[in-house]
């Protein structure tokens, strides 16, 4: 049987480590980053890819640097056929890439060589890609280049956030994982290069890339509040306080209105007029507070019409 080394940190990652698990696969080790404080108690968390390997009776080692003496050597003693890497965060030297006997392979969300990168669904969503998907490829030293093991694709739904279509990915990467696995072992493995002339990059979110500071196109700001939804979530500036907006969708009305203006508040939501088009949001959250309908903040009254979102 295969020995394998997995190496992952979020949640995304974690399904597919338990998933090989089920599948029956040798996983040898797990490698995953440091624990690291979170939430407003800045509490020390173990990552999910570590609960769940603990949980499964797996080997756990979190070295600060993958490549390094000390790491390089312990992967040597673990002997791994292949080392699988999900979301794991850090990019692996030639040092460690040699060390499988048949390589390392990456679990990538979207139909590489478009959005290679650290943010691959929020970027397709920001961008209103209609198709994405799961690729398994080979690594090398560069960043998502390497020759592809297998790929499938994924429609994406219209009203499709990052939550869900992150969900969805995940779901199909753990299936293409099991497929991968399987023809790694057979006479049908292959590996195709990628065509670097139609590559795309989709780097980390920025704190610029939460902020909607303009209303000018109503369909690209609800792409980027449905990239952000549910998390870190998209924000915009009411009366100089920050808000943000969730569960958002374009409507054919035309209303008037300077771009960024509340234009009306009701029970379905809050309605902002936009340079091109009508932006409907149906759900907001303030500092401090829960997320809430717009209705339930003009009640509050947090919030009214004829303001103007942005700046």
């Amino acid at each position: 049987m295969m020995r394998v080394v997995f190496m992952g940190t979020p949640d995304f990652a974690a399904r597919h480590l338990h998933a090989l698990v089920e599948n029956g696969h040798n996983v040898v080790a797990v490698f995953s980053q440091k624990d690291r404080p979170k939430g407003r108690g800045r509490v020390v968390e173990e990552t999910p890819v570590k609960k769940t390997a603990l949980s499964m009776g797996l080997k756990v080692f979190q070295p600060q640097n993958v490549s390094d003496d000390a790491a390089v050597a312990l992967l040597k003693s673990l002997n791994p056929d292949v080392i699988i890497t999900v979301a794991f965060g850090k990019l692996l030297k030639k040092r460690v890439l040699e060390l499988p006997r048949l390589g390392c392979f990456n679990v990538h969300a979207s139909l590489l060589p478009k959005y290679r990168g650290a943010a691959p669904i929020q970027r397709s969503l920001m961008n209103g890609e209609k198709v994405t998907g799961i690729t398994i490829f080979k690594m090398d030293e560069g960043m998502d280049s390497g020759p592809i093991a297998f790929s499938q694709e994924l429609s994406v739904q219209e009203f499709e956030t990052f939550g869900s279509l992150s969900s969805r990915l995940c779901t199909l990467g753990c299936h293409a994982l099991k497929r991968f696995m399987e023809l790694l072992r057979s006479e049908e493995f292959r590996l195709f290069p990628q065509d670097h002339s139609k590559a795309t990059t989709a780097p980390k979110i920025s704190k610029e890339d939460l902020h909607i500071d303009r209303f000018d196109n109503a369909q690209a700001v609800c792409n980027r509040i449905r990239a952000l939804d549910p998390a870190p979530g998209a924000c915009t500036l009411l009366d100089g306080t920050k808000l943000k907006l969730f569960n958002s969708s374009v409507i054919s009305d035309s209303v008037e209105g300077e771009p960024g203006k509340i234009v009306s508040i009701t029970k379905q939501g809050m309605l902002i007029a936009c340079e091109h088009g009508t932006l409907l949001v149906k759900e907001v959250q303030f500092p401090g507070k829960k997320k809430m309908r717009p209705w339930e903040a003009k009640s509050g009254r947090l919030m009214q019409e004829q303001r103007v979102l942005g700046g």
